[in-house]
């Protein structure tokens, strides 16, 4: 039915949505879920229609809706129903949900409805069947021939550009022969697709074990909105199971998926999988791709040419029809939570949507976060369990080496102050059998701080409370939070000492160690620098798949994911860096961190041995790691969970307010918790208590004062409504830039 006028959500940080008339022109074309443009003070603005024949102020003006370019809805009403509930659980503008549910291209007023990439084609128009038609066509025009004969030979349709500059036909040669009628030229629409490039591997038809094939089974007879918790060790397969589950679901149903991924770094190995079983079926959705790509991407999802969408947390969205599954790998991992507004967490949001979608869930991790851990043992999530590694394999040997007490005479060693006796052994005896190493340390740089040597002062950064890291290739003294940058100080800046001193170890110096102890080592280093070029995640892997790296040194993003059969030895160098930082998850990540990386060790026959070198031995995640034994971790972590209660022992909102002057920040903190408080006590809201204000653990960022109050709560839905009345109703005003973070289910406090 034609509109009269529609509610629209809006891209601005305000609650609400507004009301705009629709003309004639626009009536059969505007509905929910459909985009439209419409002026906002002076400009025009991208929003989402979220209901029609809104009811009407006879005495007021309204607007009216400029544009309606969508042919139709941006939003099933599944996805829809998804996104309203983001905004309600986070305590955000549902406008700016819409808006990251969209591709770039697709939310600016100047962009509304670009036009799709198209490539110039040649086409044989006439045949030419015996050679003596040919003779006569071509008897004065021998570069014709050759030409109409290579398009021949291509199948009789080729991209202009392949003919031009892979094949070196002359654009006049191609014109020639559509002015004479034997080819035409026409243009077709084109998909710019990232993963295009790499060779597709093909596909490998392996046989699920009787676990594996239980687990399938048990997961494709599901219940529309069950969620599955599928806890299976390092090796166990998942990722057959993630495969042959969808083969059921998307080509024997008849439905589509999603399969979100953690890592960057892991979409190539992941993608590779899929397009080997399915093929064109398979469309990739992440940050990392051009506006381009990811336009192309959703439009081929949007008109059901495509229907597995992998990708990272964004991927969630993908504007798929008739889904039925939902898999988030690697659920564990805190890169599913979005840093900027809407502060969502994909896992939980997939979770929304599969539910919506009338379709299952199924949480992958050979780690489980605590919050699903705790969903699966009171029974809200279906626990599945793979126990064993593919093929009989065993799992890893663990060894600790105790770094405290070391003799002075490894101390006096560069070398050794890193790597103990046992590390250095196992390498040496892994590269010498033609085998491969994976070596972990969780920090990038060269060194964590510089340091006088007279007067004991740390180089800072500026603009925040953080000390400023030394990198090497530029030498540089860089904040990982603000850029900041200066050049290395050959001088204390307080007391004028000459003597500074770089403390602390990062994965530069490592791998210079590396190099200068091992000259005959291939050493890869991957992290942040070496990973921000395009397809620099792929091309190191590559290369360890192909065996042209001995060791892989790496940050976190090597620690999960990875299979090759040839790496036997990982090495864990320094498993305290983030185990006491001043955050409930310390503990939880540092295992994670551990046990998966450990899991990247003897996944072949070769079998495997891993290191953790620490300080801290007697340590429960230590010890857990040690033994593979995740159930030990989480008895003793839901323990120190208690008391003081966190997640999942209680739900928990972080609420961060930030300004450029340090005491209205404070002021405004305290005006918070107090209205909080005023809020809990007049409304008689029980089993919800507010801690704070103080400053964060990083009081300041960019230039920002930063302090945060915690909201704990026993009850979802109280927290809910707490967190939307201080969104709606608590006016952050200042002088300062004052800004008000709501954080739910926060995954770091820092």
């Amino acid at each position: 039915m034609p509109r009269a006028a529609v509610s629209v959500a809006l891209p601005v940080p305000l609650h609400g949505t507004y009301t705009y008339r629709v003309d004639e022109q626009h009536a059969e074309r505007v509905e929910p879920g459909s985009r439209v443009v419409v002026p906002v003070r002076g400009r025009r603005v991208v929003g989402v229609v979220t209901a029609g024949d809104p009811v009407l102020d006879p005495g007021r003006e309204y607007r009216v809706v400029l544009e309606a370019p969508d042919d139709s809805p941006s939003f099933t009403p599944a996805l829809m129903a998804t996104c309203r509930w983001i905004a309600e659980y986070y305590a955000t503008p549902l406008g700016l949900v819409f808006r990251a549910a969209l591709p770039a291209l697709l939310t600016g007023p100047g962009k509304a409805s670009p036009a799709p990439r198209t490539r110039r084609v040649a086409s044989l128009a006439t045949p030419l069947a015996t050679l003596v038609e040919r003779d006569t066509v071509f008897k004065r025009a021998p570069k014709q021939r050759v030409a109409w004969e290579l398009l021949e030979s291509l199948g009789g349709r080729v991209p202009i550009e392949h003919l031009e500059h892979q094949l070196g036909v002359s654009s006049s040669v191609i014109t020639a022969l559509a002015r004479r009628g034997l080819v035409t030229i026409e243009r077709e629409v084109t998909m710019r697709d990232a993963f295009a490039r790499r060779p597709r591997k093909p596909s490998v038809e392996l046989q699920p074990t009787p676990a594996q094939q239980s687990t399938i089974d048990a997961l494709t007879s599901g219940a529309p909105g069950t969620v599955f918790l599928l806890h299976g060790v390092t090796g166990s397969g998942k990722t057959l199971v993630y495969i042959e589950t969808l083969r059921r679901i998307v080509m024997e149903q008849g439905r589509s998926a999603i399969v979100l991924v953690p890592e960057i770094a892991l979409t190539p190995q992941t993608v590779d999988r899929f397009r080997a079983a399915f093929g064109n079926q398979v469309a990739v959705l992440h940050s990392a791709l051009s506006d381009g790509e990811r336009l192309d991407a959703w439009r081929a999802i949007h008109s059901g040419e495509r229907r597995i969408v992998v990708g990272a947390r964004s991927a969630v969205f993908a504007p798929l029809t008739n889904v039925g599954a939902i898999i988030v790998d690697e659920e564990h991992e805190a890169s599913y939570k979005q840093g900027e507004t809407p502060r969502y967490h994909a896992r939980d949001v997939a979770v929304m949507r599969a539910r919506a979608e009338g379709a299952i869930t199924v949480l992958g991790s050979a780690t489980p976060s605590l919050e699903s851990w705790a969903n699966a043992q009171r029974g809200a999530y279906h626990l599945l369990n793979l126990p064993d590694r593919v093929g009989g394999g065993a799992l890893p040997r663990v060894q600790v080496v105790d770094l405290r007490g070391r003799k002075p005479a490894d101390l006096a060693s560069p070398f050794r102050r890193v790597f103990s006796e046992p590390l250095e052994t196992a390498l040496h005896e892994t590269i010498a059998r033609g085998e491969q190493a994976i070596l972990l340390l969780n920090r990038r740089g060269f060194s964590a701080f510089v340091q006088c040597g007279e007067c004991g002062d740390i180089a800072a950064c500026p603009n925040c409370s953080i000390s400023l890291t030394v990198h090497r290739a530029p030498e540089r003294m860089t904040c990982h939070y603000c850029g900041h940058s200066e050049p290395i100080r050959v001088a204390c800046i307080k007391c004028g000492g000459a003597t500074v001193r770089e403390r602390g170890l990062g994965t530069q110096q490592v791998e210079r160690l590396l190099l200068d102890h091992l000259p005959s080592a291939r050493v890869a280093r991957m992290d942040v620098d070496t990973t921000s070029a395009r397809w620099a995640h792929a091309d190191i892997l590559d290369r360890v798949a192909r065996r042209e790296v001995d060791i892989l040194l790496g940050t976190q993003m090597i620690a999960k994911g990875l299979d090759f059969p040839n790496v036997t030895l990982v090495g864990v160098i320094d498993a305290d860096v983030g185990m006491s930082l001043p955050d409930f998850r310390a503990a939880e990540r540092s295992f994670q961190l551990m046990a998966q990386v450990a899991g990247r060790a003897g996944r072949g026959p070769k079998g495997g041995h891993v290191y953790i070198q620490t300080r801290l031995p007697d340590h429960h995640a230590v010890r857990a790691a040690v033994e593979h034994d995740f159930r030990a971790f989480v008895r003793q972590e839901m323990l120190d969970r208690e008391f003081p209660p966190y997640p999942p022992t209680v739900r928990l909102a972080n609420i961060v307010f930030s300004a450029t002057d340090e005491p209205e920040t404070a002021a405004t903190a305290e005006r918070g918790a107090s209205f909080l408080k005023g809020l809990i006590e007049g409304r008689k809201v029980e089993g919800i208590h507010v801690i704070g204000p103080a400053p964060c653990p990083i009081d300041r960022i960019k230039n920002r004062f930063r302090w945060h109050l915690l909201i704990r709560s026993v009850n979802s839905g109280r927290l809910t409504r707490v967190l939307g009345y201080l969104a709606t109703h608590f006016d952050p005003e200042s002088r300062f830039d004052m800004r008000l973070v709501i954080d739910r289910d926060p995954v770091t406090l820092l």
